[in-house]
């Protein structure tokens, strides 16, 4: 990816629908409590349009344009951008974070997304670092589907990542690692 692509890459339909979702409660009180995880369906399907947000847009514009270190790729068909994605290295903990993953709602299930991840991967790995880590949330299961496939592991979640009621909407931070050392 280029800073030229970069409007191309803002204009990417990565809207998702999902219909299932990794329902996480917690039971117990105090400091005696468990937190457990299923898999549900829920009651209405939830679409998400997954807009980039100006944090993600500084971050790739950093990343495309050289100004920070990482790795920003494009997935082209028919000389129009199909799906991007971007990492950018964190040496103090010795991973390589996964900022964006888009695929354009036209050119779905085709691997694009397993494709950009796996060269995120090789880069990581000729890099060095420990794992490859990513966050999803616990709505979106499409992502969550990939991470498995691509044999990445649930490391932990955050109930209050977004807001304070990230628990009542279902939409919980989940926090996935690829060990690769």
């Amino acid at each position: 990816m280029t800073a030229a692509d970069l409007p191309a890459v803002l204009e990417i339909d990565a809207t998702i629908e999902s219909a299932e979702h990794l329902h996480i409660h917690r039971e117990g009180e105090d400091l005696s409590y468990v937190w457990k995880m299923e898999k549900r369906r829920l009651r209405e399907p939830r679409t998400h349009r997954h807009i980039l947000d100006d944090e993600t847009t500084f971050a790739l514009r950093q990343i495309a344009g050289g100004v920070e270190e990482g790795i920003a790729l494009v997935a082209e068909h028919d000389q129009s951008i199909a799906a991007a994605a971007a990492a950018r290295p964190d040496a103090a903990a010795g991973i390589f974070r996964l900022v964006d993953l888009r695929v354009d709602i036209d050119y779905r299930r085709q691997g694009l997304a397993s494709g950009l991840v796996f060269q995120i991967i090789q880069e990581a790995n000729q890099r060095d670092f420990r794992a490859v880590a990513a966050i999803a949330a616990s709505d979106d299961f499409p992502a969550i589907e990939l991470l498995i496939k691509l044999n990445f592991e649930l490391a932990g979640f955050d109930s209050h990542f977004k807001s304070n009621h990230d628990l009542l909407k279902d939409s919980v931070s989940l926090f996935w690692y690829l060990q690769l050392k």
